[in-house]
């Protein structure tokens, strides 16, 4: 892939396969485009700089806005769920840590050969910060990977887990929750127009009943809704998701489920009766992020309480009309438990351990990056070794944590190292969509999602170099 280091360049290129505009951009050679233009530009994009990377940035996304695969909300898809249009369909919520590019093209490569259009992109707050993926790079990465494979449609990208820390939020509230507003207003301009905020984490469950535990949790939910509202763009009602038990606490109930929404809409009425409000609702049914590690490095067999999900899934439908219930922290099960997810109608489910461990455990990647990795991760993370854990478990539990620092040599990796370890990632994409029964769903997706155009200001360095007529 070839890097632009500054913007007239970049222009001069992309002029072989379409024109500037004022309102953004016209393409006459899409399939050259496709070959020969869009690896270089999503290259410049994460690993360029300054005016080039702007520009590039610019360009992806008006380019994604011509050709028709958009930034956009499944608020509606999903409160058609809650009307019973369909049913028994899990959403593949997946957060691609690393290789987001490469990742993202096999997982829509993946969604044409099925004919799936039931799939989110997403990636949480935490993640973020150790993968280096901020909210414009982590959406124009996806958004590329939809024009190189030639994808028309919505492109759901989802913040995941925009969460209050409880410690933080314990010693100054205020500053805690405009983290997570300042996180939204960046999340909204890259195009994230699914967010799922996590206030679970201040459920207090010393307090006396369901009401008093989940009130606070609910009140700041409320709040950020409508801040969301108030930024979301024209035409766009953005998929809110909302959290009743922290994942790895104890599995969520119906009363929990009850007691949240009753004072959530209250709350939601009081600042202004026509807010819209949430689309799903994610539960707590016996998972945890990344598995419980063995000593030997793999991972211990973790039961999730279906029925459960069923019941929440259920109540959340039935009562108030949202999609269903969410399932965290589930890309580690075995193959059969997958199947179990749509039978219990939840309406999605977040993957993302699970396809780290395909790409580093792979055959084809390569041992002396992996061997530097790990021994990265032993001089800069040694937080992450506790007490008693094997050289196994510690590098299980944080390579997660090397995906921002070696971010540009796994990308700079060879086709003939890339091409195997993505083969692996679409087979398994593959079976767990089938499995997650969201083949067959495009043109129910698209029928129910709107697609609006949503223009972005111009690059400074793009205005500079349009010449007139453009």
């Amino acid at each position: 892939m070839r890097l632009f280091d500054d913007s007239t360049a970049l222009v001069d290129r992309f002029r072989e396969y379409g024109r500037l505009h004022q309102d953004g951009v016209r393409i006459h050679d899409v399939s050259g485009l496709r070959e020969q233009f869009i690896d270089d530009l999503v290259y410049t994009s994460v690993f360029g700089s300054g005016d080039a990377q702007q520009s590039a940035r610019w360009l992806i996304w008006e380019i994604a806005q011509e050709l028709g695969c958009r930034p956009a909300s499944i608020h509606d898809f999903y409160l058609a769920g809650g009307r019973g249009v369909w049913s028994h369909q899990t959403t593949p919520a997946i957060n691609v840590r690393g290789l987001t590019y490469d990742v993202s093209r096999m997982i829509f490569r993946t969604m044409h050969k099925l004919d799936a259009g039931q799939v989110i992109f997403e990636i949480a707050r935490s993640e973020m910060g150790y993968t280096s993926q901020r909210p414009d790079e982590y959406a124009t990465s996806v958004l590329a990977a939809a024009i190189r494979e030639g994808h028309t449609g919505p492109v759901f990208i989802q913040g995941d887990h925009f969460q209050l820390n409880a410690k933080g939020y314990k010693a100054d509230p205020e500053k805690e929750v405009q983290g997570v507003r300042d996180l939204i207003e960046e999340a909204l301009a890259a195009g994230f127009f699914n967010i799922d905020i996590d206030t679970s984490t201040i459920v207090d469950i010393s307090l006396p009943g369901e009401d008093a535990q989940q009130a606070e949790n609910a009140a700041r939910s409320a709040e950020l809704t409508r801040f969301v509202r108030e930024r979301e763009p024209n035409d766009v009602t953005v998929s809110v998701g909302a959290e009743i038990g922290e994942v790895g606490s104890h599995n969520s109930t119906v009363a929990e489920l009850h007691a949240f929404m009753r004072a959530y809409q209250r709350n939601l009425a009081a600042g202004n009766g026509g807010t819209v409000g949430i689309s799903k609702i994610s539960v707590q049914t016996g998972t945890s992020h990344g598995g419980i590690v063995l000593p030997d490095g793999t991972i211990a067999k973790v039961k999730v309480d279906f029925d459960t999900l069923a019941e929440l899934s259920r109540a959340s439908r039935e009562e108030y009309g949202l999609a269903g219930a969410v399932q965290h922290g589930a890309s580690t099960l075995p193959e059969e438990a997958f199947n179990r997810f749509s039978e219990a109608n939840a309406c999605e489910v977040h993957l993302a351990t699970g396809f780290q461990n395909i790409i580093y455990d792979s055959a084809a990647f390569p041992a002396e990056l992996r061997s530097s990795i790990y021994a990265y991760l032993e001089e800069k993370h040694p937080e992450e070794r506790k007490p008693g854990m094997t050289d196994a478990q510690f590098q299980y539990t944080a390579r997660k944590r090397a995906f921002g620092p070696f971010k540009r040599d796994m990308w700079d990796l060879g086709d003939d190292v890339r091409g195997p370890i993505m083969q692996e990632l679409a087979d398994r994409f593959e079976l767990i969509f089938t499995r997650l029964n969201v083949a067959g769903t495009r043109a129910l997706v698209n029928d129910l999602t709107p697609l609006p155009r949503v223009a972005r200001q111009t690059a400074s360095a793009i205005s500079d170099v349009m010449v007139e007529g453009e």
